[in-house]
Formats: structure tokens, sequence, C-alpha cells
């Protein structure tokens, strides 16, 4: 068997306000459609060009404690309605596949590590919006490609996200598959008060986000990412990016890039959607393309 390789990576917002209709997504957006929209089209040609046989999310919205789990069901299915805003986001539809043997495969690569990656397949167990948005967004479930998510383990320091993106790499070596590695979340992650009041009319503005300095923060961390400049993030994680924030402590970044090789990734970021506002949390698509590594 051929070893399977990670063909595309992505660091992909998520937030909710994506999942609402145009008309109400306009109004919002003064009279214009958010960038991630456009975005998501930009990301699937991009996805479709590299033909992966799997994508692989690493999901900001599942925390669990003690292990980093990966899905192991061979199929999910059902309606969406979400607990953190249920009169907002809720009545999604969703089915699409797993792929079991990913997922073991991953914890057999992390036990012989002395990792904490571990494969669950639980029928009660729920779905989160940072997955599935990506799922309807990108049309996974349209062109049935399976989906493995990974969860953010809450008891961390971001050396262990990287160990468990190591192990997920070598899990998708092992199993022969074509992946596509997809880290759903924001930057900069600290939401504006409850009474808030936008300071742009149009509500994705940047100048919406919850303080100039995450701004400044995040736009210097796209920079690196052009770069290709991962050693340099990883430098900087504990006095300065892990001060801002970033989604679920970057877990979703820092699993992304432990499977690209952590420090030693050179892999240069690609913006696909303009830089955004999602109640104070910073937002954007990034594509790197690892087959143009080196």
């Amino acid at each position: 068997m051929n070893e399977g390789r990670i063909v595309g990576a992505a660091v992909v917002s998520h937030h909710p306000g994506l999942m609402q209709c145009e008309d109400f997504r306009r109004m919002m957006g003064a009279g214009q459609d958010s960038d991630l929209i456009a975005g998501y089209a930009r990301l699937r040609a991009r996805i479709a060009a590299a033909r992966p046989d799997v994508v692989v999310v690493f999901d900001t919205h599942w925390f669990t404690t003690g292990y980093h789990l990966v899905d192991a069901g061979a199929r999910y299915a059902g309606t969406y309605v979400s607990d953190e805003m249920p009169w907002y986001l809720h009545g999604v539809p969703y089915d699409y596949r797993g792929h079991p043997q990913l997922a073991h495969e991953i914890e057999a690569a992390s036990r012989e590590r002395g990792g904490f990656n571990r494969a669950i397949d639980h029928p009660g167990l729920g779905r989160h919006y940072a997955t599935l948005n990506l799922v309807k967004q990108l049309r996974l479930e349209l062109d049935d490609v399976p989906v493995v998510t990974v969860s953010s383990c809450q008891n961390c320091r971001w050396q262990h996200f990287l160990e468990s993106g190591a192990a997920v790499a070598e899990g998708i070596r092992r199993s022969g598959l074509r992946a596509v590695l997809l880290a759903s979340g924001a930057l900069s992650h600290r939401f504006n008060d409850i009474d808030w009041k936008p300071t742009h009319p149009r509500i994705f503005h940047e100048s919406n986000v919850s303080s100039p300095e995450n701004v400044a923060s995040d736009k210097g961390a796209i920079e690196l990412f052009r770069q290709g400049r991962h050693d340099l993030i990883l430098e900087r994680w504990d006095t300065e990016y892990r001060k801002r924030y970033w989604e679920a402590s970057g877990a979703h970044y820092l699993q992304m890039v432990g499977a690209l090789g952590g420090a030693e990734c050179r892999t240069r970021g690609e913006p696909l959607s303009e830089y955004e506002n999602a109640r104070g949390t910073g937002n954007i698509h990034l594509w790197f393309d690892t087959a143009a590594e080196g």
C-alpha cells in the first residue's frame, strides 16, 4: 500500500453568521455579503484540485478533557440545533460519512508515541457547528467526502497540540489516504460585550474586532503565514498569541501545523478571504499548499 499524505491544509472560519441566509448576511454587511462566503467557494476549488480521500477537521467547539478524541463513526446523520444559540442556528440537516479506519490508525500511532489521541465511536455523540458549517459550506456531504473530526482537548499546553497533530499525520501516512486538514476556528477570539454597539455599519468590518491590538496581532500572524514562518509563530506563542486568546487556545492551528512538521514547517499560507469580524473575533480563510512546500 502506498503511504498516505497530506495534500492540502487550511485555517477556516466557521462562525454561525455564515450559516444565515444571504439576505440576512447582506443586511448585516451594509448591503454586501461576507467575503468569507466567496472564500468558501475559493477553498472548495482548492480542495477539489487536491483530490482528497478524506478531510480531517480540527474542531474548536468539540472540547474534551484528558484526550484528543477522533471521530471513528462510519456515518453521521441528523438535524442540528446549537445549544449555544438555538434561536439563531437550528434545523440544519446533515448526513455525511466518517472514516473509522483513519481514526483507529491515528489512535494506534499516538499510543506508540506515548500520546493521547483516542478514537471514539458512540451513536449518541453530538455534532458541533465548527465541523457542520464546513461540511455544509464546502459541500463535503454532497461530494461524499468522508470527514473525520478531532477535538480540542482543554487541559493541554501548545506542545501537546503539536504532538496530537504529529500523530494525526502518522495515522494518515499509515492509512494510504490523501487527506486535507481543516483547522476550523478564528484567530483572536475575544467576544464583544453583550450590549456592544458596532463601530462600523458593516458588521464584518475589521474595526468591529474586539480591540485594535487583536487586529494588529492577527494581521502579524497572517503575514507570518504568508511567509511560511510557523517557527516564529510558535516561538512567540506564549508571549503573544496565547495572550490574544486564539480560539480553543489555538488547538486547531497547532494541531494542523503539528501534522505539517511543527516548527520545521515552511508551508506558505495564501489568504482566500478578507480578514473579518464576527462578534469581536478575527476570522479569515487561509490555504496552505503542501504540494508547493519547499
